[in-house]
């Protein structure tokens, strides 16, 4: 049974309110749910998703991250903010709406979503953790022709959208909704190294978090991705390095013929959904009122 979604605002700890939407479980609870979902990717898409795991007995819950979607301000020009706040603040604040203490609460990533659950200052209250499609986002993991088409979006045609618009317009591309400024900039700027942020002087000490996260965690990938192929997850995975972690290289063929970035949360991709549902209900879980 598909239940309908009703809208939620889910406000962070730094005051920022943020569009949401909550799909009741359509059957006896069995455990909740979070979206985090991949950068520039409206809620919307995972519309599909979070129907089919309300309708199997898991209240779900989808959220745009700040700039982006329902959480979008009335003009992104001269809007300010940090890329690891779509983690630390606005993730974080989706995971503690939907903690209760007597039912098991998982986190579903995609892409960015991997990323993001290593800053989570609230890990340690998720169950488990199943992401699709994280990577460390080097061009060096990507074929030839990607690799060449992702180097000149981003050394040439998006640095010059975005100076001449005052944010990224990747809808104007087709790949998405909008970016801020700074999400464009600290992701650009992220992505010309092979691990990541991890690889930023910059940034030394943030491996510290990742380390704390001990959640089981799956981390599946296409072998046609070609944004995060299985070589560019595990470079990023590492860093998760004390929690229990299954990689998983997903054929295409295996699933209709096609997977690649986006496929992951597409009707095609409901195999999976079930498998990782299946692992959900596997976990141990021990009520903090027990």
């Amino acid at each position: 049974m598909i239940t309908e979604a009703f809208p939620v605002n889910l406000v962070t700890a730094d005051g920022f309110t943020l569009g949401g939407k909550r799909y009741p479980a359509g059957s006896p609870l069995k455990g909740k749910l979070v979206v985090a979902g991949a950068t520039a990717v409206p809620q919307g898409f995972y519309k599909r998703f979070a129907q089919f795991a309300s309708a199997r007995g898991y209240e779900t819950l989808t959220f745009d991250y700040r700039g982006i979607g329902e959480s979008r301000p009335v003009s992104l020009k001269g809007f300010r903010m940090d890329l690891l706040d779509w983690a630390r603040q606005d993730l974080a604040a989706a995971v503690e709406a939907m903690v209760d203490d007597t039912t098991p609460m998982f986190v579903v990533g995609h892409s960015f979503g991997g990323h993001a659950f290593g800053l989570l200052p609230n890990h340690d209250k998720v169950t488990g953790f199943y992401v699709f499609g994280t990577g460390a986002g080097w061009h060096g993991y990507m074929p030839l022709g990607e690799r060449l088409r992702v180097l000149m979006m981003w050394r040439l045609v998006l640095p010059l959208l975005t100076w001449w618009k005052g944010y990224c317009p990747w809808k104007m591309l087709g790949m998405g909704e909008d970016l801020p400024v700074d999400v464009f900039h600290q992701w650009r700027h992220w992505c010309q190294y092979p691990h990541y942020f991890f690889d930023d002087p910059s940034m030394r000490g943030i491996e510290k978090t990742y380390a704390e996260v001990q959640t089981p965690i799956v981390a599946a990938n296409a072998l046609d991705d070609l944004w995060a192929s299985p070589l560019s997850r595990d470079a990023f995975v590492q860093s998760y390095r004390n929690a229990p972690l299954v990689r998983k290289d997903l054929n295409p063929e295996l699933v209709g013929g096609k997977i690649g970035h986006m496929g992951y949360f597409r009707q095609s991709a409901e195999p999976q959904w079930s498998e990782m549902l299946e692992w959900f209900a596997g976990l141990p879980y021990t009520s903090v009122d027990a």
